[in-house]
């Protein structure tokens, strides 16, 4: 909430007009869809009107009232109209979830500086642009809810991803200092999530500057857990929503500023020697690939069984274990 001391009741889901940015694909996608069960009012944005118009399609089938908008988050006017377009559909305006991302991987110096742009631009400037539509609509109206998919990337930078660890730094500090000024707006909400490593397209979306084929870390949670997530904060707001063990170790790393990120720098390294070679590409950075838009990456492999996630997670408890000690030993 953006005020600690006061609680409110947002209206039923059903409804509530909700814009979702990045819904042609992963957790925009499956976002939208969990919306729509509720037969929410659904605003579908991202760059590719075919896809969104698939999207829409299905949110209408489940009973949802829903427009797809063409939106490149990248451009201020082209939110813009979005949020107008939202606002005209549904005679207010009462959700802003800001999904849409792209990543990129690859030494610094590798990937190029237009390419690095565009990511900050994507996943920091989007959501801003989002925020700065959105927030006249909401103070007018005197409530509303933004919400913000994060990553465990914003407490620990990735090494060989820096315009994406930028952006995702950036993006914890934007919402932190947004939700501080809107204190005086008891019924405006900034919300963050911050999930583990996802089944997602965006994988398969990602610029690739290292030459072999990127992989999530197992375990991977599924997109539709992070929707149902994010539609529980059109409900019941909260600032901050951690989902799944290894986010909350990775949070708890950052107590231990540079040793998770040296780890990770060593297994990228390591995996650069012996993974599947891959070709360079720019992904989806500067054009939609206008492929693989479904919700899942389809990187659930039965191999990873619950033997193997019983002992991840003995190893997370231990590894938490080792940082409150450290942390105790330095005060």
């Amino acid at each position: 909430m953006s005020s600690i001391f006061r609680k409110t009741n947002p209206l039923p889901l059903n409804q509530q007009v909700v814009v979702v940015t990045g819904a042609s694909s992963g957790v925009g996608r499956a976002t939208a869809l969990e919306f729509a069960r509720y037969r929410c009012t659904i605003i579908l944005a991202a760059r590719q009107q075919k896809e969104l118009e698939e999207v829409a399609k299905i949110c209408t089938s489940l009973g949802a009232k829903a427009l797809a908008v063409a939106t490149d988050v990248t451009n201020s006017e082209s939110v813009n109209e979005l949020a107008k377009a939202a606002f005209n559909f549904g005679g207010q305006l009462d959700v802003w979830v800001n999904v849409a991302g792209v990543a990129i991987m690859g030494e610094f110096n590798a990937v190029p500086l237009a390419e690095h742009e565009k990511v900050i631009r994507t996943n920091l400037l989007g959501y801003i642009y989002g925020a700065y539509a959105a927030l006249p609509y909401f103070k007018q109206q005197q409530s509303g809810t933004i919400i913000n998919m994060n990553s465990v990337g914003g407490w620990v930078a990735t090494p060989y991803s820096l315009s994406y660890s930028v952006s995702k730094f950036g993006l914890r500090g934007y919402s932190a200092a947004l939700r501080a000024e809107l204190n005086r707006f008891p019924n405006i909400h900034v919300c963050d999530v911050f999930p583990a490593f996802l089944d997602t397209p965006g994988t398969r979306h990602a610029g690739n500057y290292i030459g072999k084929v990127l992989k999530p870390v197992p375990p991977v949670y599924a997109t539709t857990k992070i929707a149902a997530t994010i539609v529980s904060l059109a409900v019941n707001p909260r600032n901050a929503v951690v989902v799944g063990a290894v986010a909350y170790l990775v949070k708890l790393s950052s107590l231990i500023p540079g040793v998770a990120e040296w780890f990770m720098a060593k297994g990228l390294e390591s995996y650069m020697k012996v993974g599947e070679d891959a070709p360079i590409t720019s992904g989806n950075i500067l054009h939609p690939t206008g492929t693989f838009n479904q919700i899942s990456g389809g990187y659930t492999s039965k191999t990873i069984t619950q033997k193997r996630v019983n002992t991840v997670a003995g190893i997370a408890g231990a590894a938490a274990g080792l940082v409150f000690l450290i942390s105790k030993i330095r005060k």
